[in-house]
């Protein structure tokens, strides 16, 4: 885990396919998705974002989960499972790009590439507003906000062909910016966004539109 750069420490090594069929057997419980959280367990943690009430989660609740997390897996798992099916996923990814610690931050740009995945009816103005906050934050080198920071541009750029030439057009700015986390995030980007594979599926997802 540690080669992956998952925090080794306060951790059980339980595989997230057995965390899944426990979540399965128990259902949804909030109540016990918070006590699992607070116990500060890695796997516990992440067992609680699967087994918590998205409905019941509270903006004040997510702030405190936010402020705790110290691994890629859980803050991604966090965004994932639990904090996007909530009426303020929108504000929180907003939010939290401002933020200082390296995980609070990389929420926000994890949960903007899974909303650019999974809400299917929101406009595209509401991902217009997050390549702006992708262009500030892409400067930042710390290797897992960097790494969300491209993951949600590629993300949104591949949403639909409106959004992918904006993403495109972000992507091949960073690209050619003087700083090397930036100009790492624009040429990922790019690469992907062109690519034979993208441009195929966008195309048959104007075709469907029309």
């Amino acid at each position: 885990m540690a080669r992956y750069g998952i925090n080794p420490r306060d951790n059980y090594g339980v595989s997230i396919k057995d965390l899944r069929s426990m979540a399965k057997k128990i259902g949804r419980d909030h109540g016990l998705a918070v006590r699992l959280w607070a116990s500060g367990i890695r796997d516990a943690r992440l067992l609680a974002t699967l087994v918590a009430e998205s409905g019941e989660l509270t903006s004040e609740e997510a702030e405190e989960m936010v402020k705790g997390i110290d691994s890629w897996d859980v803050c991604d798992g966090f965004c994932m499972n639990l904090v996007r099916h909530t009426d303020f996923a929108y504000s929180k990814a907003v939010e939290w790009s401002s933020r200082g610690p390296e995980f609070e931050k990389r929420a926000a740009f994890s949960l903007m590439s899974t909303l650019a995945v999974s809400d299917k009816e929101a406009s595209d103005s509401k991902f217009e507003e997050f390549l702006q906050l992708i262009e500030i934050a892409s400067m930042d080198e710390r290797n897992y906000v960097r790494k969300a920071v491209n993951w949600a541009l590629r993300s949104i750029g591949k949403r639909n062909p409106q959004l992918n030439k904006k993403a495109l057009k972000i992507a091949r700015k960073l690209a050619r910016s003087e700083n090397a986390s930036a100009r790492w995030v624009g040429r990922d980007a790019v690469k992907e966004l062109e690519s034979g594979p993208v441009r195929l599926r966008l195309a048959r997802k104007q075709q469907k539109r029309i």
